[in-house]
């Protein structure tokens, strides 16, 4: 099993293949992290805890939190170092302290009541369960752990019981607590804005508190709820890299404190910065899921566990491994300027080059022809669209195309018939104006007949048009966060309740309409994270779709999520984010790293161009598998001069490389550009028919000596030689 507890030594060992986790219970009941790496046989690992454990005595002679390694910290009781839980208890204190009562362990993992995770069968994870109480307030807490196997990946969770008589008030509760043994570490995390989202960083980390955040009531395009802890002489291919990630999509908190000796302690969870939620007698609080990955084989080795285990075991439906349609949309081809005979000649132009879908972006509803107005109103605007979308969608079927749509569903615009109706659906605070961002408010999502509307809304529009696809979007933060229907002792919690409903939202339009393609959209992605994608298999990654800018923000994506996930469009030419003009071959090959699609008019395009299109839609489905399903190897990362990746299939038969001259200087300086990934013994060809085994690919490489353009590539597909 994947998870034994040895009666004798009081302690857990979690392991894969390749990884080892252990804790103990100590003889005061405290909950004490021995070891997390490399794989280890189950042995007495009590010891290795010991260089820690110091400080005050608690009252039975035992050894307090003091600088001990907590398994999970409290807040109040001698631990002084970042707390991962702060119960206000009926006293009024917020002293904490928890101590182990018993535990379970089973096949399979628990759903966590109406919240997103990563879900397994009774045969592909194994759970723990330790229940924990603070004996004088009465919370029972209890923490799981849930371990993968198969893909060297374990998950984290805490839940909080009132057991008491009198109410609680949790101020902080986070989902995980790791502690790393001292090292040269360093801090990997994805910073950004709009256009610019999940721009990879590695720093050296600071004694004291490092902190990465959102507070805009969303995990936000400024910190994707990710981090790795490396080693300082950790690669892309070799060396010690922890990843954690957050299966959350509100306010975030990690933190990473090191003390004096290089040793840390990380912790991940909501937010407490206006966080808390009051616990009545008998009720639970569920905190979100974390998702810790070790990697013994560097970045890259992490980046691809959680490749796999996301692919199989976060996103779900039918089209979690089928083939998805290549789309066009209209947005950056049109805007709000059409109608339907322009959709119509758009889909039509488009079908005859091989495009699968067509989507209608923002402006076919209410009084919609900017963004300043009709934003929550959504029923067709039949003066756009005369016949409205069920006749649109025909023609569009007729030519063999599906049809997909744009929602908002979380904003109104203050001009809109919704707002006018229903101003207290929107959050607000008394006593102070709502600010507005791109001409809107945000709905109160924690309200249930809010909740109603919406759904209504999208129910009324897809059962009456065949529509396969819709592209969910939220275009800008949360702010003046209270809610009309909430006491004052309970406005603290609207942030938590408004992702509650959030995805109460998303999983009643989701069971309704179980075949519908969903992607998600957040101004761009502004919003790209693990809770998302297990309702929207692929994620709209950033409204910049040049192709030179989308290297760095692909790069930061593939860190820890996979491609399959990550839509990626070829664009018009000057570009509308930066206005660079780069060849469209180069668009194509950076966008078939994703979910391909197009985003442009496609009639105004050469003859040329066209020819060219429907090459690169014939690569998309010739490289479909091996894109979607291979292995990723980051070879160069992105910089000023160069930058290169390449995909592998599982059994390594088939495998493709892809370089991009990001600005040529007088010398090449890079010769060559390896492989990653390919058996080393094993035949490889290229499409040029040349002929080598594997280690020669991987180290003598790919001769690229050769004067290359600004803004051009160039792909080497390996098939195996039987």
């Amino acid at each position: 099993m994947s998870i034994v507890y040895s009666e004798e030594f009081k302690s857990f060992y979690l392991s894969t293949p390749k990884t080892s986790y252990v804790f103990h219970v100590n003889e005061g009941g405290f909950l004490i992290h021995d070891y997390y790496g490399k794989a280890i046989p189950a042995y007495d690992m009590r010891e290795y805890s010991n260089r820690l454990v110091r400080g005050p005595k608690s009252a039975d002679n035992t050894t307090s939190p003091g600088g001990a390694p907590m398994e999970y910290s409290c807040n109040g009781t001698g631990d002084f170092r970042v707390s991962a839980l702060q119960i206000r208890n009926a006293a009024g204190n917020a002293s904490t302290d928890i101590r182990y009562v018993s535990h379970k362990i089973y096949a399979g993992k628990p759903a966590i009541p109406g919240q997103p995770s990563t879900y397994a069968a009774d045969d592909e994870a194994t759970t723990l369960e330790v229940l924990t109480e603070d004996a004088v307030t009465g919370a029972k807490v209890t923490l799981y752990y849930s371990v993968f196997e198969a893909h060297d990946a374990m998950t984290r969770r805490v839940s909080v019981t009132n057991d008491s008589e009198w109410d609680m008030d949790l101020e902080r509760i986070y989902s995980l607590c790791c502690e790393i043994p001292f090292g040269n570490w360093q801090l990997c995390h994805l910073y950004g804005e709009w256009g610019r989202e999940r721009t990879f960083e590695r720093s050296d980390l600071l004694h004291g508190i490092t902190s990465v955040e959102s507070k805009q009531g969303c995990s936000s395009h400024q910190h994707n709820p990710f981090v790795a802890l490396v080693d300082k002489y950790t690669t892309e291919d070799t060396g010690d890299a922890y990843g954690f990630n957050f299966v959350y999509s509100g306010n975030f908190s990690i933190q990473v404190e090191q003390i004096i000796d290089g040793d840390l302690r990380l912790i991940m969870g909501i937010n407490p910065t206006d966080f808390g939620w009051k616990l009545e007698p008998g009720d639970t609080f569920h905190a979100p899921e974390a998702v810790s990955v070790y990697s013994a084989d560097g970045l890259g080795g992490m980046s691809r566990v959680f490749h796999k285990l996301y692919r199989n075991n976060l996103c779900r439906g039918p089209w979690k491994n089928a083939k998805r349609p290549l789309l066009i949309n209209n947005w950056e081809g049109t805007y709000f300027d059409f109608n339907e005979e322009k959709i119509y000649n758009i889909a039509k132009q488009a079908g005859e080059l091989g495009v699968e879908m067509l989507v209608l972006d923002d402006g076919w509803f209410g009084a919609r022809n900017s963004d300043k107005a009709g934003l929550g109103d959504w029923f067709v605007n039949e003066e756009k669209l005369k016949g409205g979308l069920g006749l649109l969608s025909e023609r569009i079927h007729a030519l063999g195309m599906k049809f997909g749509l744009w929602f908002e569903p979380e904003m109104a615009n203050p001009d809109s018939d919704l707002y006018r109706a229903h101003p207290d659906w929107c959050l607000q605070v008394e006593g102070r104006p709502l600010c507005t961002s791109r001409n809107q408010y945000v709905l109160d999502l924690s309200r249930t007949d809010v909740q109603d509307y919406l759904f209504g809304c999208m129910d009324n529009i897809l059962k009456n048009a065949q529509i396969e696809y819709v592209k969910w979007d939220f275009n800008r933060y949360l702010t003046e966060a209270g809610s009309c229907l909430l006491a004052p002792e309970r406005q603290k919690e609207i942030f938590h309740r408004y992702v509650l409903g959030l995805y109460a939202l998303l999983d009643r339009l989701m069971t309704a309409y179980p075949n519908l393609l969903l992607e998600g959209c957040a101004s761009g992605g502004g919003r790209f994270d693990p809770a998302m994608l297990y309702y929207s298999p692929q994620y709209w990654t950033s409204d910049d779709t040049d192709a030179i800018e989308r290297l760095d923000i692909q790069y930061g994506t593939s860190m820890c999520y996979p491609t399959s996930t990550v839509s990626s469009h070829v664009s018009a030419c000057p570009n509308h984010q930066t206005g660079r003009t780069t060849p469209l071959q180069t668009r194509g090959d950076v966008a078939l790293a994703g979910s391909f699609g197009y985003e442009l008019d496609v009639t105004t395009m050469s003859d040329e161009d066209k020819e060219e299109v429907k090459g690169q839609i014939a690569e998309y489905h010739k490289y479909y598998d091996l894109i979607h399903f291979g292995e990723l190897f980051r070879i160069i990362p992105p910089n000023r001069d160069e930058c290169a990746w390449c995909y592998v299939a599982e059994d390594k038969s088939e495998a493709l490389l892809t370089f991009v001259c990001v600005r040529n200087r007088p010398r090449v300086r890079r010769r060559t550009v390896q492989f990653r990934g390919l058996d080393p013994e094993k035949l490889y060809q290229d499409d040029n028919g040349t002929v080598r085994p594997g280690s020669i690919w991987m180290n003598a490489g790919v001769n690229r000596a050769v004067v290359m353009k600004d803004y051009t590539t160039f792909k080497v597909h390996l098939t195996e030689v039987k």
